[in-house]
């Protein structure tokens, strides 16, 4: 069987984001700029799947349940001339939790818990934050979630996700997927050992 094709969109910004904050699995909505970033992505989308003579139809849509990634898919849906749902929701996408971190920019994390993050810095791939979780237990669930896949599929998820994928597809390392870059209103084509940043 050939190894599905994701197109994989990090949700739009939010207030969070533009302001630094660690967001995990807190559910924070978009922000104005995250909805033209999805809306964006789905004018991508749509440019890819027409050059590949493809209708969205053959894809299967799959969200992260937290509520950024789903507005994300609604309005990539609606971009792409289907309606806004129905697509499947899968809690094993949700981002990863930064526990007792989440809320707090990386300024108040190092004024709260230097030592803490002095360790994730030495190990960010294994170091989970207090009552959070690592990038390690991160990739099983989406490991797991991969592994049951049979076929192409349209993702709406998060940074956290997507670092996680490229490890599971052989693309980055354990030690260099925590380091590499995801950008918001990008779509990020993977298939086995293969990425392309479309945008």
């Amino acid at each position: 069987m050939t190894p599905p094709r994701l197109y994989v969109v990090r949700h739009g910004e939010t207030d969070w984001n533009a302001e630094r904050r660690l967001q995990g699995q807190r559910d924070i909505p978009l922000n104005d700029r995250g909805r033209a970033q999805s809306a964006c992505c789905a004018d991508i989308l749509h440019a890819l799947l027409d050059t590949a003579g493809r209708p969205a139809e053959e894809f299967t849509f799959i969200s992260s349940p937290l509520s950024r990634a789903r507005e994300t898919m609604e309005i990539i849906r609606v971009g792409l001339d289907l309606a806004p749902q129905p697509y499947v929701i899968d809690a094993r996408l949700a981002e990863m939790s930064f526990g007792r971190w989440e809320g707090l920019t990386y300024e108040q994390v190092r004024a709260s818990d230097r030592a803490g993050l002095a360790m994730r810095e030495r190990d960010k791939w294994n170091f989970s934050p207090p009552a959070g979780e690592s990038y390690a237990k991160l990739c099983a669930r989406v490991r797991e979630w991969h592994a049951e896949l049979t076929g192409d599929a349209i993702v709406a998820a998060h940074g956290g996700v997507a670092r996680a994928l490229t490890v599971v597809l052989g693309i980055r390392t354990a030690a260099e997927a925590p380091l590499g870059d995801i950008a918001q209103g990008v779509v990020y084509e993977l298939a086995p050992g293969v990425m392309r940043r479309h945008d």
